[in-house]
């Protein structure tokens, strides 16, 4: 008698098209699957790859990660590469330096404060016009671990050397608070 093989584990959840329905995704999609296949470039396949992406798995870069990437000797005239959103930060005091930034989306702040300091910001398409292969860029992602929700993973709330959140409505008095807690 044979064995039965069990078929419901065989798929592999790996995107091959992005979920967005937005067309200019779509078109980048498009131009950098054709890159991709066409220079043998590692980062036009890391692009294409982060295209796909949802939006939690392409976290928001601010302003002051990008300064901190960026600062360093041999990283000066190069351009940051976000296949993303960068965000401004209003905790980011010093004087933001000139800076030629590319990524999906820039929000107005960070837009404006790029833009002031003799900075260029590009698109995805207008990278690949000047730099086909990827050369001189830093390619960078944001956290994708800030998001609260990972707060609440790990062992178990209230396990010794456990710092994982519980999930709890409040944290009053008539809240979780059996006797360990109290």
């Amino acid at each position: 008698m044979g064995i039965d093989i069990r078929h419901n584990k065989d798929r592999k959840v790996v995107r091959k098209t992005p979920r967005s329905t937005d067309i200019y995704v779509q078109l980048l999609v498009k131009l950098y699957r054709f890159l991709a296949r066409r220079t043998g470039s590692g980062f036009n396949r890391v692009v294409l790859k982060r295209l796909y992406m949802s939006r939690s798995n392409r976290p928001p870069l601010s302003i002051s990660a990008l300064y901190k990437n960026m600062n360093k000797e041999d990283r000066k005239d190069k351009t940051a590469v976000v296949v993303g959103t960068i965000t401004d930060d209003k905790r980011f005091v010093k004087v933001f330096p000139k800076m030629s930034v590319c990524a999906l989306h820039v929000t107005e702040g960070a837009r404006a404060r790029i833009l002031k300091a003799g900075g260029t910001i590009l698109t995805l398409d207008q990278l690949a016009q000047m730099y086909p292969k990827g050369e001189n860029t830093v390619l960078m992602s944001g956290p994708r671990k800030a998001r609260e929700v990972y707060r609440h993973f790990g062992a178990a709330p209230g396990v010794p050397h456990s710092s994982t959140k519980p999930y709890v409505r409040s944290k009053g008095r008539k809240f979780e608070r059996a006797r360990g807690r109290r």
